[in-house]
């Protein structure tokens, strides 16, 4: 068969293409928005306390169980502002950013599939989930024996000699035995909640396992900021209809309306709590709440919910992820004597992550606001204004997002 001689041309400028975009034993170079893998990566290092410096490291090899990610971006999370404002965890210098996704540009020669039993290949999003150490009783199917409060997470690592540990970077090296999950059918604003809305979806999980929360429940949900609202849009994609949001902030109140909540309370117009429990009581037609969310993080906050919940309802306390305080109750009139059913709930399971991928995709067809969250979005280089926007609670969610 003859063989034009542009044909020739093209088979040599393809070979030449394939041999300069790989190497022997390795998997191809893979490229990125159109761009090749550069040798050296940007990661914003907290460096001391309210300081971010955007640090240049060498790109890392990819081991054989190994992924390398091209962030797209992260969301910023309170945890991530407790560090930056005091270093509760005494990690600095250390790179941030858990609520994480990008795209996968090189991977080893093992990885083929997720967390989930899901193809991986160059080219899908992807997020993360937990670093498990040595430790049988977390498991994918197996997840009533222990939460998973003690593993590790990217984004709040200590440092190493490898530096990318964090999603506040332009890369980020996936360890082999790290969970990852393939989510290239969900949309960027989708991904970077996945994070937050997995807190809720195991929340009300535990919530499920008092027995109380029913479709039919009066739910109460204290506090509006981003766990608060996603709380209210997780109740109402499971059909729960009759939801009042309490905060003192009118904007996020008017927000949590959008996201599914049936009545607010504002407590800045209420003076003393036997004032606020007759304005919760009010929204629900003279009736207590059959159950409550308690989302704030605030000890006071946390005492004052008792008194919105009826005899025998049920409260889900999911607002401090760091140690806040005490609160102080009244064990007899605010537990006992109410046979109040409390269930506690932190972080989640690997399961609750792939339940919320469906919650995202429920939460968009019946019309909730999810993306309206991100309220603001920064460059990797102001970083340090994200955090500090963060800390003012002027926004909703901010998110940190690369070019």
């Amino acid at each position: 068969m003859a063989v034009k001689e542009q044909d020739v041309e093209l088979i040599v400028r393809q070979i030449l293409d394939q041999m300069s975009g790989s190497t022997a034993g390795a998997a191809p170079a893979a490229k990125a928005s159109g761009t090749g893998i550069p040798s050296t990566a940007h990661v914003a290092m907290l460096t001391e306390l309210e300081k971010f410096e955007i640090k240049e490291f060498p790109m890392p090899e990819v081991g054989d169980d190994d992924i390398l990610v091209k962030v797209e971006g992260c969301g910023v999370c309170g945890t991530d502002a407790h560090e930056f404002k005091r270093d509760p965890f005494s990690l600095i210098p250390v790179a941030l950013g858990h609520e994480g996704t990008g795209e996968i540009v090189k991977m080893g020669k093992n990885v083929k599939k997720d967390s989930a039993g899901k193809d991986l290949h160059l080219g899908d999003k992807v997020v993360t989930c937990m670093i498990f150490k040595d430790n049988p009783d977390i498991t994918m199917f197996d997840l009533n024996k222990q939460n998973v409060g003690g593993a590790d997470v990217y984004g709040l690592l200590p440092d190493d000699d490898i530096h990318l540990n964090g999603w506040f970077s332009d890369y980020i090296l996936v360890r082999g035995g790290s969970t990852v999950f393939n989510v290239s059918d969900l949309d960027l604003d989708s991904r970077i909640l996945i994070e937050p809305c997995a807190v809720l979806v195991h929340a009300v999980e535990r919530a499920k396992t008092t027995g109380i929360l029913r479709f039919n429940s009066r739910v109460v949900v204290q506090g509006c900021g981003p766990i608060g609202l996603i709380c209210i849009a997780v109740l109402r994609t499971m059909g729960i209809e009759n939801i009042t949001a309490v905060d003192g902030n009118q904007a996020r109140l008017d927000f949590a309306l959008r996201m599914g909540a049936t009545k607010t309370v504002n407590f800045m117009e209420h003076k003393g709590i036997e004032e606020l429990t007759k304005a919760v009581e009010d929204s629900f037609d003279g009736h207590l709440a059959d159950f409550a969310f308690q989302c704030t993080g605030n000890p006071k906050a946390h005492a004052n919910i008792y008194k919105f919940i009826r005899n025998g309802g049920g409260l889900c306390e999911l607002g401090f992820f760091i140690n806040g305080g005490d609160a102080q109750i009244n064990p007899h009139f605010d537990l006992c004597s109410k046979e109040i059913t409390l269930v506690g709930s932190w972080v989640y399971t690997l399961r609750d992550y792939a339940t919320t991928f469906d919650f995202l995709k429920r939460a968009k067809g019946i019309g909730l606001p999810m993306a309206d969250l991100i309220t603001d979005k920064y460059p990797l280089e102001e970083i340090n204004e994200a955090l500090k926007k963060n800390l003012e609670m002027t926004g909703l969610k901010i998110a940190v997002v690369n070019k």
